[in-house]
């Protein structure tokens, strides 16, 4: 059995292809259902997919990952020509070390990032509710987010603030001089649009609103921050409002259009909006961007923007390899150690049997003579000697054939000390030979 991590990210992949590829949340868990229903070697899944990336974390009977890429290429809207030329693979012990520095922020856009690993453990909560992990998968992502956890506690990698919702917070101030005289539209109501709050907040924003197709879930984050809640379908008549809009929504379909941004640009006589649309799929369509007075910037631009804290991230994330190294050495003894289990499982049955066969044995011997000390004694003598029968005849079989090292190694698990005899007349031999 095999585990490959395959996808493709914001290193491999446009943000238009990472759209096309992106799988709405709310329909996940159909689509690993269909993924292990159509794909035989297919065992166990879970798919990580955010607006960085979208990963196929599997455990498969063979190495064939040319089916995955067609089966891809049949689900989203995309090529399996482009696949070749985005994807990437990772396999068994090399993609646990993949999938730790993904969980730990360290493979994402804006280094050290703290919602990836809530994201990868959620991708991986779904699988298990849905049905499609199995003791493979789950023993790989406990061992991926313990060592995410270490690695964000043992480092300064995620302490420094340059996440996609500072970046979003500081290109605006960039925009605009003074965040105190301009009020903010945020769309969404997820973890990014809480931290984008948090930060234009700090900025002392003058006011905020928060959109969500669900007015509940706006209303709660609204509350946490002093701000308004709108239900999403209000946001084209109220834009004209607002002067920074960030979006970031779970929606497959853009949920501001051209047409809507251009009648609050007239409303607003021309006074500049400034937008950036974190999601992906993009929330507001790419073309609002050729609209004068409109400063549109997607998720793949704000990697260019921040800058300050990237030193001391990129020292603290060279710390952390060693980490994730020693991670993924941990769980690749930890899934020896559970490929082996069947074999001690059949160890132990073994020895439970040959000791309930020689108890029956004196038992009956009691029986018979009521002599407890010659029932004992035979019990002792006969089960030591069918216990140590299977070392005696390896060890006897390994001298005749020369294997030295079996012999290292059964000395070594009985706790054996060396023939001192032996090793004299080694030494004695030796030193005959030099004397000739």
């Amino acid at each position: 059995m095999s585990i490959v991590a395959y996808g493709l990210n914001h290193r491999t992949a446009s943000v238009e292809l990472r759209e096309r590829i992106a799988f709405p949340e709310e329909s996940l868990g159909t689509v690993l259902r269909q993924l292990t229903q159509d794909l035989s070697n297919i065992r166990e899944a879970a798919i990580v997919s955010t607006c960085n990336r979208t990963e196929l974390y599997c455990s498969l009977s063979d190495d064939n990952t040319q089916d995955l890429s067609h089966w891809l290429s049949t689900t989203r809207p995309v090529a399996v020509s482009e696949l070749e030329g985005a994807s990437y693979q990772h396999w068994d012990k090399d993609a646990a070390k993949h999938m730790i520095r993904v969980a730990a922020g360290l493979d994402s856009q804006m280094l050290g990032e703290p919602q990836i690993m809530g994201q990868v453990k959620a991708a991986y909560d779904l699988a298990r509710r849905t049905g499609t992990l199995g003791p493979e998968l789950d023993l790989l992502s406990r061992m991926t987010i313990r060592t995410a956890k270490d690695i964000r506690s043992q480092t300064d990698v995620g302490r420094n603030p340059i996440s996609v919702a500072y970046a979003a917070v500081s290109l605006a101030t960039q925009i605009f001089a003074d965040l105190k005289t301009k009020r903010a539209l945020l769309l969404g109501a997820g973890d990014t649009i809480s931290l984008v709050a948090e930060h234009l907040k700090a900025k002392g924003i003058a006011g905020m609103a928060i959109a969500n197709r669900t007015l509940a879930n706006a209303q709660l984050l609204a509350a946490k921050y002093d701000a308004t809640a709108l239900q999403l379908s209000d946001v084209a008549n109220e834009l004209a409002n607002y002067d920074v809009v960030i979006s970031s929504t779970a929606s497959s379909l853009p949920v501001l259009g051209k047409g809507a941004v251009e009648a609050a640009i007239k409303k607003r006589k021309r006074k500049p909006i400034f937008m950036v649309d974190i999601a992906v799929p993009r929330d507001i369509e790419s073309e609002v961007a050729e609209l004068p007075d409109v400063y549109l910037y997607t998720i793949d631009d704000l990697s260019n923007i921040v800058q300050v804290n990237i030193e001391q991230r990129q020292q603290a994330a060279r710390g952390a390899e060693v980490i994730v190294d020693m991670g993924s050495e941990r769980y690749e003894r930890e899934r020896r150690i559970q490929s082996d289990k069947a074999i001690l499982t059949q160890l132990r049955d073994q020895a439970e049997q040959t000791r309930m066969s020689e108890l029956e044995k004196a038992l009956s011997v009691l029986e018979k003579t009521g002599d407890a000390e010659a029932a004992m004694t035979l019990l002792s003598k006969s089960l030591t000697n069918k216990l140590i029968h299977p070392p005696t005849a390896a060890l006897r079989s390994a001298s005749a054939d020369g294997k030295t090292d079996l012999i290292d190694q059964l000395r070594e698990v009985y706790q054996l000390q060396p023939d001192p005899a032996a090793n004299s007349a080694k030494s004695s031999d030796n030193t005959s030979d030099n004397d000739t």
